[in-house]
């Protein structure tokens, strides 16, 4: 068969085509002789990289290269301008727009960048926002005087000014030294909130915020809007003049819960309080949903492991240990469970976990997570049993469940290999990876899903205008659950972001039940 032949003006091309490839490879080889003069180039752009000034302020052990990819882009993490971070927000004179320095942040500058992460939630959060436009018109907290000690985020912001839309001022604090957004902050400073915190401050720091809030001339606090029971503590502490004429306190953690009971037990408690935490719309969404995607987001943005196969002990299966868990398994991790509720243990039996104690298998698991309220939950016996690259992390809110004061001895060596990511170094070499020194790690190294938070701070909202305008004597000097109106009610405003739609009973139907047509639809006693 003869060879077939070229098209018109195809070998032309053929050939130009050879030519340019030869071309390229000549250009290739001759960049491949040149490479020790480039490489030689290269280690002098490294040298001139390291000669930028190294920050010997308070924070330069915290600071690690691998930050600035949190930094910049999580929300949690916070933007960062590192030029001032070796001085204190204590030491710096700022004012915002309106020449107001009542407020002490990271940095006023970054107000313009949080007022778009407050946008951008106030997106998900539809219920709040609606709530702050029906409420709005009629003010129900004008006089309310709120001081709070909450997570200070873009989330908590629109919290915030939604209590100052319906009337209230606030004075804010952070209930977490790692959690705060820096240009949140400088936002709500801008706008003027009276706020006081910036994230990676001491436990000094910690305090001076709560004192600040606290403790100013011609303004005295009313409502308490905590988290963790620190600002109730401290008021109720130095200042109890001023606890005496609180007119409510709401509180959304377990920690601070448990604290307000032990007051009302030892008749310490002079004024009504709500229990957020226990109410249904924060148990069965904020602890248990928001932990199931964010458990996996903390893990994964400071240690980059892998879930499927690994062996993680969750210590409590309440509602954020079931979600952690949920989450842990979807990704085909091996979960064991310790538990010393029998109800729990066998909730989580019957969930197809294991219940172990911790002991039984502590040198064997490669993450182990608290989440119980509880200290003490991981004892240095514990630390020192475990293996090597060992991950360690907390999702209660308190950072008293691992014991990591055990842990700052002269034979135990620190190193900070990224931001909130530890490694505690034995005198054998053994390595324990301690993520957020103990303190709360969805917070302080992630983010949490916004829409879960609109049901919290929703709740909260309706409890403290609850508390400010219920006639007196409705409350006593007590602990009390939300009204399981209020709870569906939070739960309705949340439907619509659904398209969800809901059946009304009929009047033989309610009659038939027992029920009121519109709602409540369940006893205060029912388990959801």
């Amino acid at each position: 068969m003869p060879d077939a032949m070229p098209l018109p003006g195809v070998g032309e091309e053929l050939k130009q085509a050879k030519e340019i490839e030869d071309a390229e490879k000549y250009s290739f080889m001759a960049t491949v002789t040149k490479a020790p003069k480039k490489q030689i180039q290269f280690a002098d752009d490294m040298q001139e990289f390291t000669k930028f000034p190294t920050k010997t302020g308070r924070r330069s052990l915290s600071r690690s290269i691998s930050q600035s990819s949190t930094d910049s882009y999580s929300s949690a993490a916070s933007y960062t301008d590192s030029s001032d971070d070796e001085v204190s927000p204590r030491e710096k004179q700022q004012t915002n727009s309106k020449g107001s320095s009542n407020f002490c942040v990271k940095n006023i500058k970054q107000a313009e960048f949080g007022r778009r992460e407050i946008e951008i939630a106030e997106q998900d959060m539809s219920a709040l926002i609606s709530l702050r436009k029906r409420a709005q018109g009629e003010k129900p907290l004008a006089g309310a005087k709120i001081v709070g000690c909450t997570h200070i985020t873009a989330q908590t912001a629109v919290l915030i000014e939604t209590l100052c839309a319906l009337g209230a001022q606030c004075r804010w604090s952070a209930c977490n030294i790692y959690s705060t957004q820096n240009e949140v902050a400088a936002a709500l400073a801008e706008a003027g909130v009276a706020v006081f915190a910036w994230k990676g401050e001491s436990e000094d720091d910690f305090w001076w915020c709560i004192d600040r809030c606290v403790n100013m001339d011609g303004w005295q606090a009313n409502m308490i809007l905590d988290d963790g029971g620190d600002l109730t503590h401290w008021v109720y502490k130095k200042y109890p003049n001023v606890f005496k004429k609180i007119r409510g306190i709401v509180e959304e953690s377990v920690t601070g819960v448990h604290r307000l009971y032990q007051l009302s037990k030892a008749g310490k408690l002079c004024v009504p309080a709500m229990n957020v935490n226990d109410s249904v719309t924060k148990q069965k969404f904020d602890n248990l949903y928001c932990c199931r995607e964010s458990i996996l987001d903390g893990l994964k943005r400071t240690t980059d492991v892998m879930f499927g196969g690994k062996q993680v002990v969750v210590c409590g299966y309440g509602e954020v240990g079931k979600g952690c868990c949920a989450a842990l398994k979807a990704l085909g991790a091996i979960v064991y469970i310790t538990e010393i509720d029998p109800i729990c243990a066998l909730q989580a039996c019957m969930d197809g976990f294991r219940v172990v104690k911790l002991n039984e298998v502590i040198r064997q698991v490669d993450v182990v997570i608290t989440c119980t309220g509880n200290k003490n939950v991981v004892t240095r016996e514990h630390l020192d049993r475990m293996k090597n690259s060992c991950i360690v992390c907390n999702m209660g809110h308190s950072n008293t469940e691992i014991d990591v004061t055990s842990l700052r001895t002269p034979e135990l060596t620190w190193e900070r290999v990224r931001s909130q990511v530890d490694h505690v170094i034995w005198p054998d070499g053994k390595r324990v990876v301690l993520l957020a020194e103990g303190r709360l790690l969805n917070l302080s190294c992630s983010t949490v899903p916004t829409f879960v938070l609109s049901i919290t701070a929703t709740t909260q909202a309706l409890a403290l205008i609850e508390l400010y305008n219920a006639p007196e004597g409705r409350y006593k000097q007590d602990v009390y659950l939300l009204p399981k109106k209020m709870d569906e009610y939070v739960a309705s405003l949340h439907l619509p972001s659904f398209d969800a739609h809901l059946t009304e009973l009929t009047d033989d139907q309610a009659k038939y039940l027992g029920l009121n047509k519109n709602g409540p639809f369940k006893p205060n006693y029912y388990r959801y």
